[in-house]
C-alpha cells in the first residue's frame, strides 16, 4: 500500500492538495530565483556588468549538465507516483535506486568532459571579447560542483513523489541561503571577484547534497532501497530514459537559446547586449516562480491519481491547476509591465543598460499571462507517462517556434525581433498544447 503521505494525493480535495504541494515548491523556486537575481545583484555591482554576462554564458552549460539529474530525477518520479499509486512498492524502489546509480555516471562523465573542452566550449556560447578571461575562472569551479546539483535534482524530484514537499522546499531553500552569505563573504569581504562568486555556488551544492541525503537515510523517507536497487534494470532505465527524455530535452533547448541568444546579440549590439538577456533573464526565472510552483505540485498530484486510475481527479487538477497559474501570471505580467525601469536600477548603473532593458523585458513578457496553459498540459503528459507527446509538446515552444523565430525576425526588426520571438513563440506553442491537451481529456480521461 502506499504510504501515508502519498496516499493523501489521491483522497484530499485537489484545490487543498494543489495548494499545500505548490506552496513549498514555490517558496523553494522562488527562493531559488532570488538567490540567482540577487547573486547577479551582487556580481554586478562588487565586480562588474560584464561578470554578469560571463555567469551568463557559464550557466547553460553548467545546468545542462546538472539537467541530466533534473531528467533522470523527473522521469523516474513519474514512475514512483504511478507505482505508488498502483501499490507496486517494488517497482517504486527500483526506480530510485536506478535513477541514482545513472544520475552518477553519466554527470560525473560529463563534467570530465566539460572540463576538457572548456576553451572550446565557452567561446561557442558567447564568452567573447573581455567575457571570455571572468567565464572560464568562473565556469572551472562551478563545473566541479554539477554532478552534486544534478544528485540534488534528482532528490528533489523524488521527494515531491513521496508527497513531502516541504523537504524539498528546504533542499531549494538551503544551497541558496548558502550561496548568498558565501557570496557575501568571498565577493564583498575578501575580494575574491568571479572565483568568489564560483566557489559560493559550488559550496552551495554540496551543502544540498548532504541534506537531501539525509532525507533519505532517515525514517523521513518511505523509499528504503538496498544495493540490489542500485544495480541497472534495463525496463525501468528505459521508462526514467523516455520521460526523463523530455526534461533533458527541454533543458538542451534552454542552452542552444542561451547559445544562440548570446550570439545574436553580441554581433547586433556587443557586451551592453548580453548583459540586457542576462538581467531578462534572471527575471524570467525569478518572476514566474509561482506558475513554475503550480507545476512542479501539479506533477506528483496528476502522477499518482493517472496510476490509480482516478481520472476525474486528474481532471480536475489540469483545470484547478491552470486557473490557479493564470491568475499568478496576471500578476507577474502586470509587475513587469509597471515596474521594468525600477527592476533594472537594482542590476546595474550602466546607462546603456538601463535604456535598453526595459523595453526588450516589457516585449519578453508580453504573453506571459498564457503560459500557464502551455506549462502545466507538458506537464501533463509527463506525469501520466506520456513520453512521446511530452517530448513534442515540450518542443514546440523553443524548438519549433522559438529558435526559427530568433533567425528570422531580427532580419526583419533587428535587436527588437529577438525580444519579439518570446511572446510569439509563447503565443503559437500555447496553441498547439491547448488542442492536444483538450483532446487527450475528451478521449482518456473519463470516468472509470
Amino acid at each position: 500500500m502506499p504510504g501515508k503521505n502519498s496516499a493523501a494525493l489521491g483522497k484530499e480535495p485537489i484545490g487543498k492538495l494543489l495548494i499545500r504541494q505548490a506552496a513549498p515548491a514555490s517558496v523553494g523556486i522562488l527562493v531559488m530565483s532570488l538567490n540567482i537575481l540577487i547573486d547577479t545583484i551582487f556580481v554586478g555591482n562588487w565586480i562588474g556588468s560584464t561578470a554578469i554576462a560571463a555567469i551568463n554564458v557559464v550557466l547553460p552549460i553548467a545546468f545542462f549538465v546538472a539537467a541530466v539529474g533534473m531528467a533522470i530525477g523527473v522521469g523516474g518520479s513519474s514512475i514512483i507516483s504511478r507505482a505508488l499509486g498502483s501499490s507496486n512498492r517494488q517497482k517504486a524502489l527500483k526506480a530510485f535506486g536506478n535513477q541514482i546509480s545513472l544520475t552518477l555516471c553519466l554527470t560525473l562523465g560529463m563534467a570530465v568532459l566539460g572540463l576538457l573542452y572548456t576553451n572550446e566550449l565557452i567561446p561557442a556560447f558567447g564568452g567573447k571579447g573581455n567575457i571570455f578571461d571572468p567565464a572560464r575562472v568562473y565556469y572551472r569551479i562551478v563545473l566541479c560542483g554539477v554532478p552534486f546539483l544534478a544528485l540534488c535534482m534528482m532528490g528533489n524530484s523524488v521527494i515531491r513523489a513521496e508527497g513531502k514537499p516541504r523537504f524539498a522546499m528546504f533542499a531549494m531553500i538551503i544551497p541558496s541561503v548558502g550561496n548568498l552569505i558565501l557570496d557575501y563573504v568571498l565577493i564583498n569581504r575578501l575580494d575574491l571577484g568571479m572565483m568568489g562568486a564560483a566557489w559560493a555556488t559550488t559550496a552551495s551544492y554540496i551543502c544540498c547534497f548532504f541534506y537531501i541525503l539525509w532525507f533519505f537515510l532517515s525514517r523521513n523517507s518511505e523509499l528504503k532501497i538496498s544495493f540490489a536497487d542500485f544495480g541497472f534494470d534495463m525496463p525501468v532505465l528505459k521508462e526514467i530514459s523516455s520521460l526523463g527524455f523530455v526534461t533533458l530535452a527541454r533543458q538542451a533547448l534552454v542552452s542552444i537559446t542561451y547559445l544562440l541568444m548570446n550570439n545574436i546579440l553580441f554581433e547586433l549590439g556587443g557586451e551592453n547586449s548580453v548583459t540586457v538577456y542576462a538581467i531578462v533573464g534572471r527575471m524570467l526565472m525569478f518572476a514566474l516562480f509561482p506558475v513554475l510552483g503550480i507545476t512542479q505540485g501539479f506533477l506528483p498530484i496528476a502522477g499518482f491519481n493517472y496510476g490509480a486510475r482516478k481520472y476525474m481527479r486528474v481532471r480536475k487538477s489540469i483545470n484547478t491547476a491552470i486557473l490557479y497559474s493564470v491568475i499568478l501570471a496576471i500578476f507577474v505580467f502586470s509587475g513587469i509591465m509597471f515596474f521594468a525601469e525600477e527592476i533594472v536600477y537594482i542590476f546595474t548603473d550602466n546607462k546603456t543598460i538601463i535604456a535598453e532593458t526595459p523595453n526588450a523585458m516589457r516585449i519578453v513578457f508580453a504573453a506571459t499571462p498564457i503560459v500557464a496553459l502551455q506549462l502545466i498540459g507538458a506537464a501533463y503528459f509527463q506525469a501520466a507517462g506520456k513520453a512521446i507527446p511530452a517530448f513534442l509538446l515540450t518542443l514546440t515552444r523553443q524548438g519549433f517556434f522559438f529558435i526559427p523565430l530568433v533567425f528570422i525576425l531580427p532580419q526583419i526588426y533587428g535587436e527588437t525581433g529577438v525580444w519579439l520571438s518570446f511572446p510569439v513563440a509563447d503565443l503559437l506553442s500555447t496553441i498547439v498544447t491547448g488542442y492536444f491537451l483538450n483532446r487527450e481529456i475528451r478521449r482518456n480521461l473519463r470516468p472509470s
